[in-house]
Parts: structure tokens; sequence; C-alpha cells
């Protein structure tokens, strides 16, 4: 495999490792926000922003943690079939998997940045009580679709890699 696409694999591993571990962090930031949530609910007047608010950092939990859970080989396979394939048929598998899955991505980036445009362009807000803006939730969407469409092509290179019968560290 050419140097650049060895630098290129380990640059993409490193920066969804360390988002995805940002990312982690997010679920008590989620906690927090839905433990205020209910004292406020059962003490005092109940907040009309923490639910919403919650489901944004869940947004931001579930896109952002994306690559790193594609890194780490934690995402959906059918491991029925998958383990009865030899290594070789595994990393054609993977390498199938991977195409259609970068073309997915592409696809739904391109879905997310019409829709981010649209939200500056018109101001969106959500449909609640508290109707804040949407374009920052959807910055953070598209950031995450991003950083999944970069990780998933460093995955297709450690497959082709593997194909080859040179794996990649």
């Amino acid at each position: 495999m050419p140097e650049a696409i060895k630098l290129y694999v380990r640059v993409i591993d490193s920066w969804s490792r360390y988002i995805g571990l940002f990312a982690m962090y997010l679920i008590f930031v989620m906690i927090g926000i839905l433990s205020y949530a209910s004292i406020m609910k059962v003490f005092f007047h109940p907040s009309i922003w923490t639910v919403e608010m919650a489901q944004f950092v869940m947004v931001a939990y579930f896109a952002l943690g994306g690559a790193y859970t594609l890194k780490e080989g934690e995402h959906v396979r059918m491991d029925l079939l998958y383990s009865g394939f030899t290594m070789r048929g595994k990393a054609r598998s993977d390498l199938f998997t991977s195409v259609v899955l970068i073309g997915f991505l592409v696809i739904l980036q391109i879905g997310g940045v019409s829709s981010l445009i649209y939200a500056i362009g018109y101001g969106e807000k959500s449909f609640s009580a508290w109707a804040p803006l949407m374009w920052p939730v959807k910055v953070v969407l598209n950031i995450g679709i991003f950083l999944t469409l970069l990780q998933a092509v460093a995955l297709f290179f450690r497959d082709w890699a593997e194909l080859r019968g040179e794996p990649l560290p």
C-alpha cells in the first residue's frame, strides 16, 4: 500500500478515536440535563427546554460516535453468515459493504448539507414551546456524517490491503 494511504488510515483512526471518546462523555451531559429536568419537575416549575436539549445531545452522541464505532468494528453485521467465511472471504465481504456504506454516507451527507443550508437560510426553528434554532444540531449531525464517511474510506483501504495480503496495522 502507498504511504499516503497508510498515513490517511492512521490519521483518520486517530481522529475517530479522540472524537469517539469525546462523544462517549456526552451521555453524562444528557444524564445531567435529564436529572435537572426531573428535579425541576418534581420540586419547582418544569423547564420547557430540557427534553429537547437532551435529544440534541443524543444526536451529537450518536453522530459523533459513528466513526469510532466503525473503527472499532462494533457495527452491526450478519455474523451468522460472516463467521463461516475464510479470511479472504471476510475481506471481500467487508470491501463490498464498505463501498455500499460509502455510497450511503455520501447520499446522507448530500441530504444533510441540503437540510443545513435550508435551516440556515430560513432560520428554521423546532416546532416546540422552546423553539430553538435547528442549524446547530444539523451542523453537528453533518460533522458526524462526514467523520463517519472518512472512517468508512479508511475501512475500505484497510479491507483492500487485507484482500491484497498486506494488512494495515
